[in-house]
Parts: structure tokens; C-alpha cells; sequence
């Protein structure tokens, strides 16, 4: 073995550093990836055996790059030490976490290049089924080199590309790539694939059998790719969860809305849908409660960061006295006001038992309305989580959360406040709790997968074995990262 030359992953001297080859290297192997097939089959690929051995991932990769004449990345090198270690000791289902955006250790972000070595380490490799790589620098070029991992490796069913520079050339060979493989959870967020990247995979979802969650949200699709996506979602039948977040629309119609609640009134096996920043008003939820008369799979709906209001919780609140499927409702960052509050609790009060969770947060909601939301949680024994912060709490506010705190109907971990007293009066303090506060980070301390942070995902996981619940993304696989020992409530923003 040749890992004796390495300390803690990391080189012993400068000189055990390759030094970077010149361009055309990389140019002759895309020219020669290029003339490969562009989709390979996994028909005839399938295996019950359990995983024969394999050498050093970590001596794979320092080897590859002095073949190809790259510079060794330390942070790769160290992380797959620790991959190494997890495989030594007989751990499976491993997720590869590469995060660009670790604070805890010396990070040397992953260029193409990088990722180009990284994926010919890990290809057919039966340990590892879950791939983060967020907040690196990949580009399309290393959208290319994912494609063809994809296509390669066999066991993914897991992979984070989010914030990574993509742009509609590398999310036209990414979506390309899904029409054959066996991935189930693909992230997106963040990559500017703009239109013309949101109809290829609208085109994929036509073919692919296998994906059950896509998260699309922040990519500037246009509304020809929302309405493209909610067309083939009349017909795909393996899709749990979508996440279509801020799409560049244009009009004052609500046509994404539209298009979308029609397509709910088809489809029968959505389990997660995200809305937010749709510019959805009054008339959009009127839209959506009428499709979700005769929807009955549907169970977390997020409509955060729209201009619904008080009117529209009329239409939300008649509709959940009949559904009996909807668990989780996100309503943050809208304007529901008191009135659209006491609409919702007089439903949770005298009628629905299904919803589990809401989220009101930022809503202009004052006292009485909070506190009527504190008797539904008392009355319903149902609605188990309730987040409120960022509207306005008057001392009755802050005495029935308390009470419904201390006396157990509501657990301290399911909602985002937390009482304490001064001079004899009752106070509201906010903490690190909600439906998805770690979607787009995860925090510097403590653990990465929080079950209180993340009550929405876990509360309804979209997909049979999604890896990373974040959606931190943890969810029932073994992931390798660095993360210091867990403390109470930390909240500190990577």
C-alpha cells in the first residue's frame, strides 16, 4: 500500500504536488468523451451480490492525477480518506459530502477539472450512492463529467449539484444523461439553466422512470419550461416531489399557477409540491384549493413568498375541511393578517385532523389571530408543529404559547419560538426551528440533519431513500462529512 506517504490526506511535502498540466490534456479526453454514447443502458446491469473489495479511493485518485498530469486538490484527498476508513469498517450507502462551503477545514473549491479526476475515482465504485457537491465551481464542464458519472455509475441515487455556476448547456447534458439511469433525488437549486435547460428536463421526465424528487428551485426557468413541467406531470407517475421556486415570470395573470392546478387535478402520485415566489395572489390559491378537491396524494404544499392574503385564506380554509391528505402547509412571507389566521383556525378547530404542519411566519398576523391558532393547536391534537415568528406578539400571545408549552401540547422542538420571563412577564424568543431551515445551508456546528430545522422533509419524505434530508439531505444513508460534536440550538450561517 502506498498510503503511507500521506498525513491526515493531505501531502507530506510540497513537492508530492503535481503541478497543473496544460489545457489540451483536458481537451483530447472531452474530444474523446465525446465520441463515447451518450446514453448507456442499465437494462442488462443488475446485481444481488454483495460488493466486491476495492483499493484506495484516496490512492485512486492521487495516482489519476499523476496520469493525467492534474494538480492534487488536499480537500478531495482528505475527504476520501475518511471515505476510505468508512469502507474499511463495512459501511454501504455512503454519500460523498464535497461541499464547497465547509468552514471547518481548508477547502480548495472543485473546478471541471477536479471533477473530472473525482468522477473517474468514483465510477461503478459499489460503496458510494450519494454524491454533494454543492457550492463548488463546476461549471458546464464539470456538468459534463456528471453527466457521464451518471451514466457510469450505477449505484447513485443521490446528487447535489446546487450553486454551482451551470448554466443551460450543462443542464441540457445533465437532464440528457437522466433518461437511462437509476438516480433517484437530483438537486439543482441555484444553477441559472434558464429556459431552454428547464424544457430538457421537462423532456426527461417524459422518459425517465427512476427519479423521484427534482429540485429546480432558483434556476430562472421561464414560464414556457413551468408549464412544459406541469404538462408531463399529467402523465409521469414516478415523480413524489418537485421543487419549482422562483421562476422569471412575466404578467399579471398567474399562468404558472394555473397550469400548475391543473395539473394537480391529473396527477396522483405528487407528494411535494414547492410554489415559492410564483407571485401568486388570491386568485392563484383560489386555483390551486379547487384542484386540491379532487387531488388526494398531494401532503406538503409550500407557497411561501407570495402575495396571498386574507381573502385567499377563505378559499385555503374551506378546502381543508374536506382534504383529508395535506399534512404540511407553508405560508411564510405572505400577508394572511388576524383574519386570514382565525379562517385557518376555526377549520383545524372544528374540522380537519390530517394537517400536522403550518407555517405562518412574517404573516401580519397580531394577537388575537396568534391565539387563536394556539387554541387549535390545544383542541387538534393533530397539528403537532406551528411556527410564528416574525409576526406581531402581544403578552396574551406570549402566555398561550407558553402554556401550550409547558403544558405539552406543543413539544419545544416543533415550533419556532421559545417562552422566557422578565420582571414577572412572559416573552417569545425565536430559535433554530422550521419546516426547511437548512435548505440552503447547513450550519458551521452541530449536526448537518436536525430533525426540528427540517420538520418538513421529515414529516413527509418525498422518496423511499433520499440521502440528504434538506432537505439537509440525511435521511435514512450513511453520509461522510466533517461536523464538529453536536450543540443545543445553534444556528450559525455557512
Amino acid at each position: 500500500m502506498r498510503r503511507g506517504i500521506f498525513c491526515r490526506g493531505f501531502p507530506l511535502s510540497p513537492t508530492s504536488v503535481i503541478s497543473e498540466s496544460p489545457s489540451r490534456v483536458c481537451g483530447r479526453e472531452w474530444r474523446r468523451l465525446s465520441d463515447t454514447s451518450s446514453t448507456d443502458s442499465l437494462l442488462h446491469w443488475h446485481s444481488d451480490s454483495a460488493p466486491e473489495p476495492i483499493g484506495s479511493l484516496q490512492e485512486h485518485y492521487y495516482n489519476l492525477c499523476k496520469e493525467k498530469s492534474k494538480k492534487i486538490n488536499p480537500f478531495i484527498l482528505h475527504i476520501l480518506q475518511g471515505v476510505d476508513e468508512e469502507i474499511e469498517q463495512g459501511l454501504e450507502g455512503i454519500t460523498l459530502n464535497v461541499a464547497g462551503n465547509n468552514h471547518l477545514i481548508p477547502v480548495e473549491r472543485i473546478t471541471g477539472d477536479d471533477f473530472w479526476i473525482l468522477s473517474k475515482v468514483l465510477e461503478k465504485n459499489p460503496y458510494i450512492n450519494g454524491l454533494d457537491v454543492r457550492y463548488n465551481r463546476l461549471r458546464d464542464v464539470g456538468a459534463y463529467y456528471a453527466a457521464k458519472l451518471l451514466q457510469k455509475q450505477y449505484n447513485l441515487i443521490y446528487l447535489n449539484l446546487m450553486f454551482n455556476d451551470i448554466g443551460p448547456e450543462g443542464g441540457d447534458l445533465i437532464a440528457k444523461a437522466l433518461y437511462n439511469v437509476t438516480l433517484k433525488y437530483l438537486r439543482m437549486t441555484g444553477n441559472k439553466i434558464e429556459n431552454e435547460g428547464g424544457m430538457s428536463f421537462a423532456a426527461m421526465l417524459q422518459i425517465n422512470s427512476y427519479l423521484e424528487k427534482l429540485d429546480l428551485g432558483d434556476c430562472d426557468l421561464g414560464m414556457q419550461s413551468v408549464i412544459a413541467f406541469a404538462t408531463v406531470l399529467t402523465q409521469n407517475q414516478k415523480i413524489k416531489g418537485i421543487n419549482l421556486n422562483r421562476p422569471i415570470l412575466y404578467g399579471e395573470q398567474e399562468e404558472s399557477t394555473v397550469h400548475l392546478s391543473h395539473m394537480l387535478k391529473e396527477n396522483h402520485c405528487l407528494v411535494e409540491l414547492h410554489m415559492s415566489k410564483h407571485d401568486m395572489r388570491n386568485g392563484g390559491i383560489k386555483q390551486l384549493c379547487g384542484a386540491l378537491y379532487l387531488n388526494n396524494s398531494l401532503r406538503y404544499l409550500d407557497v411561501s413568498c407570495n402575495k396571498i392574503t386574507r381573502d385567499g385564506m377563505v378559499f385555503l380554509a374551506d378546502v381543508l375541511k374536506s382534504n383529508t391528505t395535506l399534512e404540511v402547509i407553508d405560508l411564510s412571507f405572505n400577508r394572511i393578517e388576524t383574519a386570514g389566521a382565525k379562517y385557518l383556525s376555526e377549520t383545524l378547530t372544528s374540522h380537519n385532523r390530517s394537517l400536522k404542519a403550518l407555517s405562518v411566519v412574517s404573516n401580519s398576523i397580531e394577537g388575537e389571530g396568534l391565539v387563536a391558532l394556539s387554541q387549535s393547536v390545544k383542541t387538534n391534537l393533530t397539528l403537532s408543529n406551528i411556527y410564528i415568528w416574525g409576526n406581531t406578539f402581544d403578552e396574551a400571545t406570549c402566555v398561550a404559547y407558553s402554556e401550550l408549552i409547558q403544558m405539552g401540547y406543543l413539544k419545544p422542538d416543533n415550533t419556532d419560538v421559545e417562552p422566557y420571563v422578565v420582571d414577572g412577564h412572559v416573552y417569545l424568543a425565536e430559535v433554530s426551528n422550521g419546516l426547511k431551515r437548512h435548505y440552503y445551508w447547513t450550519p458551521t456546528y452541530g449536526q448537518a440533519c436536525i430533525h426540528s430545522a427540517n420538520a418538513g422533509f421529515n414529516l413527509v419524505p418525498a422518496t423511499s431513500k433520499t440521502g440528504v434530508q434538506e432537505d439537509p439531505s440525511l435521511g435514512n444513508w450513511r453520509m461522510f462529512g466533517f461536523v464538529s460534536q453536536p450543540t443545543a440550538n445553534e444556528n450559525v450561517v455557512v
